[in-house]
């Protein structure tokens, strides 16, 4: 069976979600000001890596980047944050159909049919929603409150695994 990464089209796959992403937060003004203090020049990049290697992709993210702990610190200490919260995931809803993975009234060539578009789709969301709303949203009162080792969770069709 195909892993998330590859039915979502691997790393190029990502890389477009991550970019389209990024654009759609960038303009949105609650979500946008997480940004307001600037961002790596590479960010979709990373963040691609990130989410490929999360969803069963090459662990990239870890052998170029940095661990869970790392991703978590940069997110964490900002206190609680849900409006934030349902905006981004609203604004990655809205980038998984800049992406073509939105609608599901007609396959995707690379994806096969409309019911697997769909469960792809779902299983996306799924993955983003959990991931923004438990793991990112975890340590609201202080990064120094992440403990080290932390390993990026893994996401498959039935959930973290």
């Amino acid at each position: 069976m195909r892993s998330v990464y590859e039915a979502a089209g691997g790393s190029a796959g990502m890389l477009r979600l991550a970019r389209a992403w990024h654009a759609r937060v960038m303009a949105d003004d609650v979500v946008g000001h997480a940004f307001s203090q600037g961002f790596h020049p590479q960010h979709s990049e990373r963040l691609a890596a990130y989410w490929g290697e999360a969803l069963g992709g090459p662990a990239t993210y870890s052998e170029q980047y940095g661990d869970e702990t790392s991703v978590v610190r940069i997110h964490s200490g900002n206190g609680p944050h849900e409006e934030m919260d349902r905006r981004a995931i609203a604004c990655f809803d809205q980038a998984l159909e800049d992406v073509g993975l939105g609608s599901t009234d007609e396959p995707l060539r690379s994806h096969g049919s409309t019911a697997e578009t769909a469960r792809l789709r779902q299983v996306l969301h799924d993955y983003f929603a959990w991931a923004t709303t438990t793991t990112m949203a975890r340590y609201p009162d202080s990064a120094d409150d992440v403990p080290e080792g932390l390993e990026i969770p893994r996401w498959s069709w039935n959930g973290l695994r």
